[in-house]
């Protein structure tokens, strides 16, 4: 779906700096995707981020995820957390989470902006269904703890598992990005640091160092779904190609 038409009107003035609004504190992959799936937008490719709780804050943002209560794709926020809601991908039964939020509504544009496939033709589409089969569905059950398979069904049949893979998954290695420190051997390598009205001694104060995990997550998650995009994009989709005209050509 396209960008609601009030914030492209906004955005048509190229001095004026858009803003990304998402919560601050504990973070995870959904808003850390979504963020990064804001910014493969043309209209936010230079956003700023805010990150608050502060509905007064929010609401000068011009696109807001994972917090504020709302989804109304006209205004263009995109939260998942109120009690009556229920929305899902087309044809899919996962709820959606801030990443499959922006997906579903903007999900046609990265693809264009990302591969070139303009949005609406045929090859678009199969992208944009694809990528939230096989990566951004992931994301949205791990964030509403949704259970890949049904739990008591593993109990009934007897699998039980052999070792813990949550350090291995892209929701555990985010996880980890919200405890990470600096590396003392880096950190000993600087002589000094300037201070300005923001910081703390000459250090980045606790938000600021908080915002700076959450960009790196945000930096790990997205490389992880560009890679996805376009090996889908550029391997995926032509191998399909040659299946189905090898398969029509038997007739």
């Amino acid at each position: 779906m396209s960008e609601p038409s009030l914030k492209k009107l906004k955005m048509s003035n190229s001095s004026y700096p858009p803003t990304i609004g998402t919560h601050n504190g504990h973070f995870h992959a959904d808003e850390a995707l979504a963020v990064y799936l804001l910014r493969l937008l043309p209209t936010y490719t230079n956003a700023n981020l805010v990150r608050t709780r502060d509905p007064s804050l929010l609401q000068t943002c011009d696109v807001v995820c994972d917090v504020g209560g709302v989804h109304d794709h006209s205004a263009a926020r995109y939260d998942h957390h109120q009690r009556e809601f229920t929305a899902t991908f087309p044809d899919r039964h996962t709820k959606l989470s801030s990443a499959g939020l922006v997906w579903m509504h903007y999900g046609a544009d990265i693809v264009e902006s990302v591969t070139g496939l303009p949005a609406g033709e045929a090859d678009n589409t199969l992208l944009f269904n694809k990528l939230y089969d096989d990566f951004i569905e992931a994301f949205d059950a791990n964030d509403n703890g949704i259970a890949q398979y049904d739990p008591a069904a593993l109990r009934k049949a007897g699998i039980e598992k052999k070792f813990s893979d949550k350090g291995f998954s892209m929701a555990g290695v985010v996880n980890r990005f919200n405890y990470a420190r600096a590396d003392p051997r880096e950190a000993a390598k600087e002589k000094s640091v300037s201070t300005d009205s923001n910081g703390v001694n000459g250090k980045e104060n606790p938000q600021q160092e908080e915002d700076t995990r959450f960009l790196k997550a945000s930096q790990f998650v997205g490389e992880q779904f560009t890679s996805e995009l376009l090996d889908k994009a550029q391997s995926w989709l032509p191998a399909r190609a040659v299946v189905k005209e090898a398969f029509t050509s038997r007739n």
